[in-house]
């Protein structure tokens, strides 16, 4: 594959929104907000783990995220592909196998006896290694992952979410102060343009929903949630 060949980011993004609406990973309910575990209330929700359920949509998506790190990467800059535990696991093999990489996975605790192992697999010191996550939305769960890396002797340099919140400024600044250039496929707003093109919704749903993207947090408080994090 040459990089000529590659997808655009925008084609990609759109048809990733597209196959996520198709399997009903995404949720619009804006009468009915979901109560997130910080508190925040969201008109939004996602599940990619229903990904791994669909063969043909997986394969490309995974094409799609071997595209996006070799564009924006390189093609010869990785030793070793690293899914969290446990919805980047899965993902990771995919990764790895479209990358020709080994793979390892990562636990969110060291698991306590043995060999109190945090990391599972080979993992050679000083690899660089490449952080995979079903999604992403202030970074917080990717970085617990990263830091384990990086005390056990791996580099890592990038990160790549299938799927990016792309709506709170503190990510960001969380990937930028950790050294780390944080790679996706699609975000709410791809998911929203499909909605809106495919006219999936009421326009007072679009509004809500897009109000949100705005600014979340206020959005949240006027909806029963926080307002701060």
């Amino acid at each position: 594959m040459t990089t000529t060949s590659f997808p655009e980011p925008a084609v990609m993004a759109e048809l990733m929104a597209k196959m996520l609406w198709e399997i009903k990973a995404v949720h619009f309910a804006a009468d009915k907000p979901y109560k997130l575990s910080s508190g925040m209330m969201s008109p939004v929700y996602i599940d990619c783990r229903k990904l791994i359920s669909y063969p043909r949509i997986r394969s490309a998506i995974m094409d799609f995220a071997a595209a996006t790190v070799m564009r924006n990467a390189g093609f010869e800059q990785f030793d070793v592909v690293a899914g969290g535990e446990t919805a980047g696991i899965p993902f990771a093999a995919f990764l790895a196998e479209r990358l020709g990489l080994p793979m390892i996975y990562v636990r969110k605790a060291p698991k306590g006896h043995g060999r109190n192992a945090q990391i599972e697999g080979h993992m050679p010191e000083g690899a660089r290694v490449l952080v995979i996550e079903d999604l992403t939305t202030a970074g917080g769960s990717m970085f617990k992952f990263i830091d384990a890396i990086r005390a056990a002797g791996g580099t890592v340099d990038h990160g790549i979410a299938l799927f990016y919140y792309g709506i709170f400024p503190e990510a960001e600044e969380r990937f930028t102060n950790g050294n780390v250039t944080l790679h996706h496929i699609a975000t709410w707003r791809n998911v929203l343009a499909v909605a809106r093109e495919q006219k999936l919704f009421d326009d007072k749903t679009l509004f809500e929903v897009e109000a949100f993207l705005d600014a979340p947090l206020a959005w949240s408080g006027r909806n029963g949630g926080v307002s701060s994090l």
